[in-house]
Formats: C-alpha cells, sequence, structure tokens
C-alpha cells in the first residue's frame, strides 16, 4: 500500500495490430507486439510516487474506488498511490508550495493513467446498459453519446505520465473549495469558461486552480476544470502500461 495512505482521506468513499494473412500454404505468421507490450511502455524509471515526491498533497484517487462514472475500481489501479513522471512532479511541487502560500492544498484525483485503464473505460462505454452512475456524472447525456462528443476515447494524456486531475482543499475550512461541478462530470459546467448559473465565488475558485497550476509550467483542458497536463511532457508520443502501484516505480 502507498507510504502515504493516512493521506488518502476518502478514496475508500468512493491495437493490439496482426500481421496480415499469411500466403496459401505458408505458416501463420506471429502476433506482432502490441502497443501495450512494448518494453518502453512498461518502463516505470522515469516516473515516481507523487506521495513520495510531493508529500504535501491530499490523495483521492478516485479510480481505485468504486465513486467514479463507471461504479466499479478500474483495471490498472493496484493501490490508492498516484504515479507522474519525475518533471510533472517537480512542477507540482512548486504548485503545491504556491497553493500552500495561498491556504490551500492540492487534492489529487488520477495522474498517471495505465492503458489498461483506459481500455477498461473502453469497455463499459460500450455497454450502454450499464448506466448505475449516469445520476452523477452524465445525468444530461445519453451514454451512448459519450464515445462521439469525446468524453471517452481510446487513448489519454494521462498514460503519457504528466497529466494530473486535481481540486483544491481550503485549509481554513477544511473541506474542498466549491467549483460549482463535480470531478468527472461530463457535460458543459466542467468547462472552465463555463458560467452558466456559477456563482461568482465558484468562478474565482477555478481561476484560483487554473493560476497555481498555469504559473507552474501547466496547461490546461478546454472541457475539464481539473485537468491539467506539463508543457514539456517528457514523453509526448508514448502511452504506459504498467500498474498504478508503488511497486511500479523506483523507491525515492
Amino acid at each position: 500500500m502507498c507510504k502515504k495512505f493516512f493521506k488518502l482521506i476518502t478514496a475508500a468513499i468512493l491495437s493490439a495490430g496482426l500481421l496480415s494473412a499469411c500466403s496459401a500454404g505458408g505458416p501463420a505468421p506471429a502476433e506482432a507486439p502490441s502497443q501495450t507490450e512494448s518494453a518502453a511502455e512498461k518502463d516505470a524509471s522515469g516516473f515516481v510516487s507523487l506521495a513520495e515526491a510531493v508529500p504535501d498533497v491530499i490523495l483521492e484517487i478516485r479510480y481505485y474506488s468504486e465513486y467514479n462514472f463507471v461504479g466499479d475500481r478500474i483495471d490498472g489501479y493496484e493501490e490508492p498511490c498516484a504515479l507522474i513522471s519525475k518533471e510533472a512532479a517537480a512542477a507540482l511541487g512548486e504548485a503545491a508550495k504556491d497553493a500552500e502560500e495561498q491556504g490551500y492544498m492540492l487534492k489529487i484525483y488520477d495522474a498517471y493513467r495505465p492503458q489498461t485503464a483506459v481500455n477498461d473505460f473502453i469497455e463499459w462505454a460500450e455497454d450502454t446498459s450499464d448506466t448505475r452512475m449516469k445520476d452523477y456524472f452524465y445525468p444530461e447525456l445519453d451514454k451512448s453519446v459519450l464515445f462521439d462528443q469525446g468524453y471517452i476515447a481510446e487513448k489519454s494524456g494521462h498514460s503519457r505520465g504528466s497529466t494530473v486531475d486535481l481540486t483544491i482543499f481550503d485549509m481554513r475550512t477544511g473541506k474542498d473549495v466549491d467549483m460549482g461541478g463535480t470531478f468527472d462530470y461530463f457535460g458543459e459546467r466542467s468547462h472552465p469558461d463555463y458560467v452558466g448559473d456559477l456563482t461568482e465565488e465558484q468562478i474565482n475558485n477555478r481561476n484560483i486552480l487554473r493560476n497555481i497550476m498555469v504559473e507552474n509550467g501547466f496547461k490546461p483542458l478546454d472541457t475539464e476544470w481539473w485537468h491539467f497536463t506539463l508543457e514539456n511532457e517528457p514523453y509526448p508520443d508514448t502511452y504506459f502500461d504498467f500498474p498504478v502501484s508503488e511497486d511500479s516505480v523506483p523507491a525515492v
């Protein structure tokens, strides 16, 4: 289990490609290595445990719990840990310092996400009969449109290792700040520039998080207020697939 498990305050609540057909009478071709089977995509040497590298954060790893849009623990999440590239961890450490100076702590929902987990999302999305979590995460949408509208995809930037989903925790109130919408809500309300029926406080809270992250080298996503990717991510073309477990990464 994670060495910093005591900071996980609410986690408990919650292509393979084949060679072309063989010629008549010839031997069957060997199966080509899938993307997730390559050595590079199993190599976690450039990653660290976020709780070890940046101890002053709160972990609430939603995909280790059942409180997520699927409703089950997601494949590939073997421990309630957050793994991330060394470069993103360094930048996030600076962001955590900035947050602390303003009276906040960073709360992490997800960081590195293995391709195995993405495949689990795809399988879930294809089963349109499973709508257990619809009321919580996509009440305005029919599950059948999640692919077409980009909420579920075959690849995720998280799998490249330098993306993080997070919010801010107010140390004065002992609560998460009010962002006017929950993490992983599928809808326009999640867009960072959404105004709609948000209060001035909620809009300001979103801007506080955005400013902290952008000023420390992360770029936002225009559809999710919680999602940020390191500007100069070290593995822009690699989608990793090792499990989310402290055993996956080198000891600090």
